[in-house]
């Protein structure tokens, strides 16, 4: 396969992990927009929001959980943002569903 996060997950692409279970894993971005900015995938490859259903609530809600889980141990009392870009329009740079947790410094809405 040829997703960029699909061989972050398999570990064929080095990366920084933060948090890997079961379902799900994080990973420090690259390309860091705040001092704090994780990126949590699915270990399927889902390729956006859009090509979820309510089959996969469960996986959504432990996904969010685990930026919760992510935000607490970095220790982001002060808030954090959670971000989800779905298609070329939303901003989406990599066809595998992701959640970025951003954090660490004020942000202001809107995003951009």
């Amino acid at each position: 396969m040829s997703c960029l996060f699909c061989k972050i997950i398999e570990g064929s692409i080095p990366s920084a992990a933060v948090f890997q279970d079961d379902l799900g894993y994080a990973f420090a971005d690259i390309n860091p927009q705040a001092p704090v900015h994780v990126l949590i995938v699915p270990r399927e490859h889902i390729s956006s929001l859009d090509d979820t259903d309510r089959n996969d609530s469960a996986l959504l809600g432990h996904l969010l959980s685990a930026a919760a889980e992510i935000a607490r141990s970095k220790q982001l009392d002060g808030g954090y943002r959670i971000v989800v870009n779905t298609g070329q329009d939303g901003g989406q740079t990599v066809d595998h569903l992701h959640l970025h947790l951003l954090g660490g410094r004020p942000l202001t809405w809107p995003p951009g």
